[in-house]
């Protein structure tokens, strides 16, 4: 009978039905995903959820690149008075495609790595090393095991420097890449024997489990990590730094709820021993990634207070990274410290 119906519609009231059918079809994931989120946006803020002096910042190439004096070294004292940043990770690549590593890009590292320990005893300077990556863009190739000696060369290269840890910017490494495993399993041998720190910089997980495969499969981008694939790069670090900026949230409190749920994710899958980092994003852009107004320091805090809160209050290794020092606005930073360093009492 309604075969009979259906048939006797014109084709245009057919058009129409599957038309509807369809935005139906389509818009009930996306509004459970933005229900979801809304709710994560909820809830309390433990007063134990605040920095644990842990935390890090991304600096920009001119601290090593011979831009910077003695003067910028006093303004670095004094932004970093009374925060909880810990770890500083100052851009000393970028990498080669093949993985080695230019001598005359970072003349002024060892001054800045000495600054530091003369005026900020007990923070490190960590080398930040990235390249864009294979085979979504021409760049560095994880999957060769020649590349990746030449970039554990590299590493060696900048602890030689002084550097009190590696830190690894590689992007967008795909969910899965046995590679990029196997070159932290090479750095790692590299800096356990140095006494020092492996960091990584991470994307965000899978928000709906197998995202990262449509993010594949649709766009030939591989944005997310599974959690699984998340787990196993974390066992292989000593720090994790989520990347927890870009997501392309229209607003504060659709970004805060995701925030939070990434927290979570990652501290489900983190093994105590490591840290977990959640980044806030301290610049402005505005495009389809990164909508400015909605992105801000205090809403991912408030969404990494949140994530912790629910998920792991107690855990002793975790902070924020703020990304980066040369856009970061004397409201971002008045927003970390208000928000997330500000202890109780």
């Amino acid at each position: 009978m309604m075969r009979g119906k259906w048939r006797a519609w014109s084709w245009w009231v057919r058009g129409a039905v599957i038309a509807l059918v369809l935005v139906v079809v389509l818009s009930l994931p996306v509004a459970g995903v933005v229900t979801a989120l809304l709710v994560h946006n909820i809830g309390d803020q433990s007063e134990q959820a605040r920095t644990r002096g842990k935390d890090a910042v991304w600096l920009g190439h001119a601290w090593v690149d011979g831009r910077k004096t003695d003067a910028d070294i006093d303004g670095l004292v004094k932004l970093l008075a009374g925060t909880g940043v810990r770890d500083l990770y100052v851009h000393t690549g970028p990498l080669e495609h093949d993985g080695s590593l230019r001598d005359d890009l970072a003349p002024r590292a060892q001054w800045f790595v000495d600054a530091v320990h003369a005026r900020l005893p007990g923070i490190r300077v960590q080398s930040w090393l990235g390249d864009i990556v294979q085979p979504e863009f021409d760049g560095l190739d994880v999957e060769s095991a020649a590349s990746r000696e030449r970039v554990v060369a590299s590493a060696r290269r900048v602890l030689a420097y002084g550097f009190d840890g590696v830190h690894y910017d590689l992007e967008p490494v795909r969910s899965g890449s046995p590679g990029f495993l196997a070159l932290l399993d090479a750095t790692r041998a590299v800096t356990s024997a140095a006494h020092v720190p492996l960091s990584v910089s991470a994307p965000v997980i899978d928000p709906l489990p197998g995202l990262h495969s449509v993010g594949l499969a649709v766009a030939d981008h591989g944005k997310w990590w599974s959690q699984a694939y998340f787990a196993e790069v974390a066992r292989r670090s000593d720090q994790v730094a989520v990347m927890s900026y870009d997501t392309a949230m229209p607003t504060r409190a659709l970004y805060s709820g995701y925030v939070a749920q990434q927290t979570e994710l990652a501290a489900e899958v983190t093994p105590d021993g490591v840290d977990l980092l959640m980044g806030a994003p301290a610049f402005w852009a505005d495009d389809p990634g990164h909508h400015g107004a909605a992105e801000t320091v205090a809403a991912a805090v408030r969404g990494i207070r949140l994530g912790l809160t629910r998920t792991d209050v107690d855990r002793a290794n975790f902070g924020v990274a703020l990304y980066v020092d040369f856009a970061a606005t004397p409201q971002d930073w008045a927003d970390y410290r208000r928000d997330w360093c500000r202890m109780a009492g």
